[in-house]
């Protein structure tokens, strides 16, 4: 697909992103000029033109990038372009700051003497570190980053393994390695048609031979390279000697190096190198922040946190723990983790670093099991009542055998006084959790309560309110049943005495609606609520509340969760002055592996319903590169000849120009107008009013139409069991467990259904992660790989999930979990408060305010 004209982007970060998606797509197309219509040179003089409004864009024009004549250079050079535009992006931030005015000399005979920086703590602001500048400041705050501590502790993603020395001869294309060689020459040159591409070429060698090395887009870096040339001979050492890490490569029958990593080398056996020569580390990123910026910044902290070449950080675990465990001390553990002797050392600090990560876990855990020993007692509620069946009996389905066992856990749990039920209830994408929990809230109206369902938005709670209402549609309306698109609906139970009603609140509920909302709360009239953070807000009130039910409980914080549980149990006593809270049942599609559910949740009860309903057949899952789009579309012709249906998702509602991704209202005006000509084709996205998507939805399961365009608001909550084909544009946009969400939308009938994930440029990282979903359907598999790929804390998605960062410790660490558990119990039995362990206790304070305490 060929994106609109670039009028420019408004602002200085659209213009950088648009940029960039413009060379992913260039590449993958070949580097055919078709990224943007009438050619990239319109767009290029365009940030030309604006150069100064952004140090980025000014970064690239100053090298020459914006003005190379990019339809005039030929594949290889645009390839060649293109990898240098985006290495010069990554680097922008290390652009050198223009000079300030000169300023008038002082008067003063003799200037005051420069006062000496002192050596900043470790507990100083990072701005205290002289690599670091204001720009800087701030981008590292968006990774957490504020003082010289956190710089020490903020570990490598991965190292780069430039330990590989070899001489010139030994080098072979391809790989990443290292020489050691001699600077012979340096020159400033000017590269394709009229010369616009500009770079540094030099001529480095060794004994064995030769090596041409280039830098493109880097002219300056000659002088650079010349000035240490003229250093090296007036000093009398002879030639300059560099340490260059990168890969070579062939181009026109000749082998040379582009674009290494490079430092300059006095004695060859030096250790301190930073950016070549050894594993050198990779740090997290963030825009404007590259890694080799990022590495500097923590050399330095290192240094800083250093005496005598040895780090002062004092160690939180006891001598004789270590040595039982046979752990390395702490400060060793941190050196070697950043800059690594050997891959051996780098794993044995990443066991010891691992270890103090799932110890600190395990006591927060026990922390909060401590403080929740005082329970509060629970509602009983009367165990599958006459209603409850009734409603069971009611659907067109038998409950699977998970779903039956998950439903009789529950209700074991909450026909108890003795505490307030709290189970997490997991499950694959449409295994079936919102019959079991809906089962629940009836429980609760049967027994003359209130219950609650807490969505984290708008669109899961309205796609909660449409699926209970279709549910429950097997029992009888009562005759003021509301019209269509109404923010509540009735249905009678058998075996109760009135009609039950369920209501729908959010942030959009208009004034009136909710007034009438509060009014039938006040009357008595609203047996269950569906709705967002708007339920937890002080002017709604549930003081019947029995049951609480919170989907994709990771979202919401513990807070949030105490806060619907408390709108309830104020008129329930179970004693003298003693306290009654409502159940709550936490419900989650995103399995979370049994690692970490065993960690995080110790005495929280889990139910998983392993299995999906009997009779589905396996989605097959299918990688679809922008050029065989429209046979995927193609596709979705011939299943409507066949009498089946299909999802087309857009990630975007509206086109923009500053993300080059495909809109389901523009999408929807193309395929109706070309592919799709003659099939009924509707539209659903979040924007729509509720009335008018319950209308389309509508349409869509009765089978009116044959094709829905749509954004991920169907995400949850939509079961169609003739819709065979869930085709997801720009798939490389969504997250793994979002996509996973997306496919469980199909494969809800009897018939072979199929998801097509079409991408026009996919990065290596996204390339993963969809292959991942084309290769297995488990949803705890990709759970598994998710948290591999993406770590706990972006796994779920908030740092309001209750998941502490776990850096260093991975899903394999069973072992060290098992003794981090261990220590624990023998630390807390012994020292309750940790008070003879006071750096643990300071790091336990710290997490125990985010773990989890559901566990309570």
């Amino acid at each position: 697909m060929t994106s609109r004209p670039p009028t420019a982007p408004k602002s200085s970060a659209d213009r950088l992103r648009a940029l960039r998606n413009i060379l992913a797509i260039e590449t993958a197309n070949g580097f055919a000029d078709k990224a943007v219509s009438g050619g990239l040179d319109g767009f290029l003089r365009t940030l030309l033109h604006d150069a100064d409004a952004d140090p980025a864009i000014r970064w690239l024009a100053e090298h020459g990038m914006l003005s190379v004549g990019y339809g005039e250079l030929d594949a290889g050079l645009r390839e060649r372009w293109a990898r240098e535009t985006e290495r010069l992006l990554a680097t922008s931030a290390e652009a050198p700051a223009r000079p300030a005015p000169r300023r008038a000399p002082r008067t003063a005979a003799h200037p005051p003497p420069p006062t000496p920086t002192p050596t900043p703590a470790l507990d100083a602001p990072v701005l205290r570190l002289k690599s670091v500048t204001r720009t800087h400041v701030s981008k590292l705050a968006k990774m957490g980053v504020e003082t010289v501590r956190d710089l020490v502790f903020l570990f490598p993603n991965r190292h780069l393994d430039y330990s590989q020395r070899r001489t010139v001869a030994q080098v072979r294309p391809g790989e990443d390695q290292t020489i050691v060689v001699s600077l012979w020459e340096a020159r400033q040159v000017q590269m394709g048609r009229g010369g616009r591409l500009r770079a540094t070429e030099a001529v480095v060698g060794d004994e064995t031979g030769n090596l041409r090395v280039i830098w493109f887009g880097q002219p300056w870096l000659a002088q650079t390279l010349l000035r240490a040339m003229a250093k090296a001979s007036k000093s009398g050492k002879g030639n300059a000697q560099l340490v260059l890490s990168g890969r070579v490569v062939v181009f026109n029958g000749r082998t040379q190096m582009e674009s290494p990593e490079w430092e300059p080398l006095d004695d060859p056996d030096a250790a301190d190198l930073v950016h070549t020569g050894r594993l050198v580390p990779v740090y997290p990123s963030t825009e404007g922040l590259p890694a080799r910026t990022i590495r500097r910044i923590v050399r330095e902290a290192l240094e800083t946190a250093s005496v005598d070449g040895s780090l002062r950080i004092e160690d939180t675990l006891p001598d004789g723990l270590r040595e039982r465990l046979g752990l390395i001390g702490l400060a060793e553990a941190v050196a070697q983790a950043h800059y690594p002797d050997s891959v051996e050392t780098k794993e044995t600090a990443r066991v010891r670093l691992a270890f103090d990560e799932l110890l600190v876990l395990q006591l927060a855990v026990a922390a909060k099991r401590g403080a929740g020993r005082q329970k509060a007692a629970g509602i009983p509620l009367p165990p599958m009542p006459e209603p409850v069946r009734a409603f069971l009996g009611s659907l067109p389905f038998a409950l699977t055998k998970g779903q039956e066992t998950a439903l009789a856990e529950a209700m074991d749990d909450i026909a108890t006084a003795e505490r307030p039920m709290s189970r997490l209830l997991q499950g694959d994408v449409g295994a079936g959790k919102t019959v079991v929990a809906l089962a629940l809230l009836l429980t609760a109206v049967a027994a003359g309560h209130q219950g609650a369902l807490m969505a984290p938005t708008e669109v899961l709670a309205e796609q909660h309110f449409l699926n209970l209402r279709l549910m429950l549609a097997g029992l009888e309306k009562p005759p003021d049943e509301p019209s269509d698109g109404a923010g509540w609906f009735s249905v009678r139970l058998p075996g109760h005495p009135s009609p039950i009603t369920i209501a729908l609140l959010t942030g959009s509920t208009r004034a009136a609606a909710r007034r009438e909302l509060r009014q039938r709360i006040a009357d008595g009239e609203l047996d269950i609520l569906v709705g967002t953070h708007a339920l937890i807000q002080q002017e709604v009130e549930l003081p019947n509340l029995a049951l609480a039910v919170v989907d994709e409980q990771h979202r919401f914080g513990v807070l949030q969760r105490a806060a619907l549980r408390d709108k309830g149990g104020d008129g329930e006593k179970g004693g003298e002055g003693d306290r009654r809270d409502p159940h709550l049942l936490l419900m989650s599609a995103t399995p979370i592996p049994r690692t970490l559910a065993l960690t995080l949740y110790g005495d929280l009860d889990i139910s998983t319903i392993p299995e999906l309903p009997a009779g589905r057949k396996e989605i097959q899952t299918r990688f679809v590169p922008s050029a065989r789009a429209e046979d995927a579309e193609r596709f979705l012709v011939d299943q409507a000849k066949a009498g089946r249906q299909s999802f087309v998702v857009c990630p975007l509602i509206d086109e923009s120009e500053a993300v080059l991704a495909r809109a389901a209202t523009v999408e929807y005006d193309r395929l109706r107008e070309t592919t799709l000509a003659g099939l009924a084709v509707g539209l659903l996205h979040g924007r729509l009013p509720l009335a008018e998507k319950q209308a389309v939805m509508d349409r869509f399961r009765s089978g009116e139409l044959d094709v829905l365009v749509t954004t991920p608001v169907i995400e949850v909550g939509i079961d169609v069991p003739n819709a065979t084909v869930m085709l997801i544009e720009g798939a490389d946009r969504f997250g793994l467990a979002q996509l996973h969400q997306l496919r469980g939308r199909v494969g809800r009938g009897e018939h072979q259904s199929y998801c097509l994930l079409l991408s026009e440029a996919v990065s290596e990282e996204a390339r993963e992660r969809l292959d991942v979903l084309v290769g297995t359907n488990d949803g705890f598999a990709i759970a598994e790989a998710d948290l591999r790929l993406r770590g706990p804390g972006d796994f779920f998605g908030t740092r309001q999930s209750g998941l502490p960062s776990l850096r260093m410790a991975t899903l394999d660490d069973r072992d060290l979990l098992a003794a981090a558990r261990d220590e624990a119990r023998t630390l807390l039995a012994a020292d309750p408060g940790l008070s003879a362990h006071p750096q643990l206790a300071e790091a336990v304070a710290h997490y125990a305010t985010a773990v989890t305490d559901d566990v309570a």
